[in-house]
């Protein structure tokens, strides 16, 4: 899948601890720009349709045993095919030697040959993890992201409404800030949002009237975390008197980011009111609801049984009545 977003080789091989046994001058600049890899069995017998020159070629024990069995020719002629489609990099996994075919064809179309220890299905799910994360989209939005009981919470709200605060009193009570006023987040699965900081900012808050605090320095590295998966979407609003507010929780709302639906909250502002213990206790519901726990529905569940048994009551108390 081609993506805005890219990574070079030379991060891919500095990560995977990857042996160059091959590179054309200048292969630290080629650029990975697609989140997938494929395995060649069938473009080394000749079939190229549907495939994806952009992607990572990664050989592994199957391909090397088909290439065990065939002739020198037939292994130049499928390196040949294989190369010239001009692919970002071919790995050979296990520690095995390349072929020599593979080597001469590498150099002919100047395409960087690399070598890993690691078994083929080890290392696919790691690169694959890793490319998925580095590209995958992303965009920012204006908020403060907290961890609050291992919670991820997002917070939203027009300027000023007290965001950057709450933030602060949540660290003093022991939880962690990920970033304050812009948060970068990231779609790494069809149901996961990734949160961060951008790095000019990160570890800061701004808080009116004090300026910018430096979070870490302040209250100590166990203060802030570097990413966090986004949980739930408080939005912060001013109260209106006369809105309606949710007074019992049995419809979960959800804001869509990137395509994913994440549960939202809207909490109104005023004074007197503890946003910090608000939030906490937001983040603790969530958790219940995902561990199955409703209290919502627990609660209407009783009332509605309470009413039932009351009417059943009186029903039998008239019918007493009336013998």
């Amino acid at each position: 899948m081609d993506t805005q977003y890219s990574v070079t080789l030379k991060e891919v091989v500095d990560e995977f601890h990857l042996e160059v046994v091959y590179a054309p001058e200048g292969y630290e600049k080629i650029r990975i720009v697609a989140d997938d890899v494929n395995r060649p069995g069938l473009q080394l017998t000749g079939f190229f349709d549907y495939f994806d020159s952009s992607r990572l070629q990664i050989l592994g024990k199957v391909e090397n045993t088909y290439l065990d069995r065939c002739t020198s020719e037939e292994r130049l002629h499928a390196f040949d095919m294989l190369m010239s489609r001009h692919v970002p990099a071919v790995i050979i996994t296990r520690g095995m030697d390349p072929y020599e075919e593979c080597i001469e064809m590498a150099k002919k179309y100047d395409v960087p040959l690399l070598l890993s220890i690691d078994p083929t299905s080890y290392l696919m799910g790691s690169i694959l993890s890793y490319l998925k994360n580095a590209l995958a989209p992303r965009i920012t939005r204006h908020g403060v992201l907290v961890e609050v009981y291992g919670e991820g919470i997002l917070l939203l709200g027009d300027s000023g409404v007290g965001k950057s605060e709450t933030a602060i009193e949540l660290v003093k009570r022991g939880h962690r800030l990920v970033a304050d006023d812009a948060v970068d987040l990231k779609k790494v699965s069809s149901h996961e949002i990734i949160g961060s900081a951008p790095d000019v900012i990160k570890h800061y808050i701004e808080v009116r009237g004090i300026g910018v605090i430096d979070v870490r320095r302040v209250f100590g590295m166990g203060a802030v975390r570097p990413d966090q998966a986004i949980d739930l979407i408080i939005n912060l609003e001013q109260w209106r008197d006369g809105a309606q507010y949710d007074r019992l929780g049995l419809e979960t709302q959800h804001t869509s980011i990137l395509d994913v639906k994440i549960p939202s909250l809207t909490v109104p502002v005023r004074p007197g009111r503890n946003l910090a213990v608000i939030i906490e206790v937001a983040a603790m519901t969530n958790r219940e609801k995902k561990m199955g726990y409703n209290a919502a529905h627990e609660f209407t569940d009783n009332i509605t049984r309470y009413y039932e048994e009351e009417a059943l009551r009186r029903s039998k108390l008239e019918d007493e009545s009336k013998e």
